[in-house]
């Protein structure tokens, strides 16, 4: 393949448009016009329904708690009928859409911990949407999650009233939704809806799905976990019905120890290669100064981006953050073992509404209750997820083997990249940025090409190739490492 584009190099060089051009960026470059929005999209948001939303998040609630090793008995009480609930809802959904959705409820024995008393089986409830890679070698694969279990105050509490209506009944309502919804379209990449338990006791549920899918090297594009996604108020009196936070930051301290190790294992990890894998993927990028631009990172900036054009008015805030400090979510999982994974989260907390015993002290209310969700408010976070995914799910896979050439003294940019072999592609994107600049500035669209020369600095800029599909979605950005001499 290599030899294939080096021996097709004949370089596509672009003409520096004139400086006064007031469509110019601060590149000196004028770029692309937006691409236009894709048709398919809008009909799959308005599916979304706040309604249904409202009725889930106050279902799952009055099963009086959802802790993770809670009754399993009990059809009324409980983690095992909220799961069982869940189950239901998904499997008649995929009954009213032909049957596309695949609902399986993926069970393990997670053994007793510092916040499990005893060996507990837990459940997954998966809902896969097959895509049409699925079955070859590398099919993309994309998973969005929330998580079904509660708790209260008390972290070891398994019999008291735990409602977790914002967190995480919002979360794994959105992600109920969005199978719903998409259910009946079909993408490329096939879409994973996992509603997860132990998240409150340790990240369990997405810990053993992320563990699975490691050691049988699926090839996760991206995941995203929607935890604490039900409030537009804050605790001081904010609101703000339009915003929402993405966490995201592919570059994690565990990261920064396992690219300094020679250890071809993870603690506590099963599969023998995780370590070796994430340093191959990651290391390269890191040394080239790509720290910003690792693929997590990546996909945050395509989620804020559709988010942002299919939600007109809609602001989703890009925080290069893992998570809140001392917090984590079901993304962590996926991101210790080199996946993109990030967190969607509203834009305040309010903890008199997280982790709380139910109770009145001096007037205030206490409790995770379902009156203390924005239920129109989840429904347009959902949406955001899910024009995020179908547009990726839509794109083709990343370009590979990205490299810059900087062999010679130039101030121009020239980079190469392996031809695809996807059948659905249109051409590649050149995309750049300033430094410290969190989303894309400029774009070029150069055809079938797989060598091209810009007349911008690559000492100044950061740069990205994509591919483009027939339908004009654009995969992640490869980051192109340096062709060394």
């Amino acid at each position: 393949m290599r030899t294939h584009v080096l021996a097709s190099a004949a370089a596509l060089t672009l003409t520096l448009l004139s400086s006064g051009a007031h469509a110019q960026n601060a590149t000196g470059f004028k770029p692309n016009g937006p691409d236009p929005l894709d048709a398919r999209v809008a009909p799959m948001m308005a599916e979304i329904s706040p309604a249904r939303i409202e009725q889930t998040i106050r279902t799952l609630a009055a099963f009086g708690t959802r802790h993770t090793a809670s009754d399993t008995k009990s059809d009324t009480r409980g983690i095992g009928a909220a799961r069982r609930w869940i189950e239901r809802q998904l499997r008649d959904c995929s009954a009213r859409t032909g049957g596309r959705l695949q609902v399986t409820m993926e069970a393990f024995i997670e053994p007793a911990g510092r916040r499990l008393s005893q060996p507990t089986e837990l459940v997954n409830v998966v809902a896969t949407l097959p895509g049409a890679s699925a079955g070859t070698p590398r099919e993309r694969v994309l998973v969005v999650s929330g998580h079904y279990d509660s708790r209260n105050s008390d972290v070891m509490d398994a019999k008291g009233e735990a409602p977790g209506a914002n967190d995480d009944a919002s979360g794994t309502a959105a992600v109920m939704e969005m199978a719903c919804a998409m259910a009946r379209q079909k993408f490329g990449a096939t879409l994973v809806f996992m509603a997860v338990p132990g998240e409150e006791q340790g990240l369990l549920g997405a810990q053993e799905w992320a563990r699975r899918a490691r050691a049988r090297n699926l090839n996760v594009e991206g995941m995203i976990t929607n935890d604490i996604i039900g409030s537009s108020h804050g605790d001081s009196g904010q609101h703000d019905a339009r915003r929402l936070r993405l966490f995201a930051d592919g570059f994690d301290p565990v990261m920064r120890q396992l690219l300094n190790t020679t250890s071809n294992r993870t603690p506590g990890d099963d599969e023998t290669n995780t370590n070796a894998a994430i340093r191959a993927q990651l290391q390269p990028v890191a040394v080239a100064g790509g720290g910003d631009d690792l693929p997590t990172q990546q996909f945050a900036r395509h989620l804020k981006a559709q988010g942002e054009r299919y939600l007109p008015g809609f602001s989703v805030d890009l925080i290069e953050r893992r998570d809140r400090y001392l917090r984590g979510g079901d993304h962590l999982p996926f991101l210790e073992r080199g996946y993109a994974a990030v967190r969607f989260s509203e834009p305040f907390e309010d903890f008199r509404h997280q982790h709380q015993d139910l109770r009145t002290d001096n007037g205030v209310v206490y409790g995770d209750l379902p009156e203390f969700v924005d239920f129109a408010y989840v429904a347009d976070v959902a949406r955001v997820n899910l024009a995020g995914l179908a547009t990726l799910a839509w794109a083709p896979s990343p370009v590979k083997e990205a490299r810059i050439d900087a062999r010679e003294l130039t101030n121009d940019t020239t980079l190469q990249w392996a031809a695809s072999q996807d059948s659905e592609l249109a051409g590649y994107r050149v995309v750049w940025r300033r430094s410290g600049i969190q989303q894309w500035e400029g774009a070029k669209d150069v055809g079938m090409a797989t060598r091209v020369t810009l007349p911008l600095s690559k000492d100044n800029l950061i740069f990205g190739v994509q591919a483009l599909s027939k339908s004009g979605h654009a995969s992640l950005p490869s980051y192109p490492l340096p062709l060394s001499r």
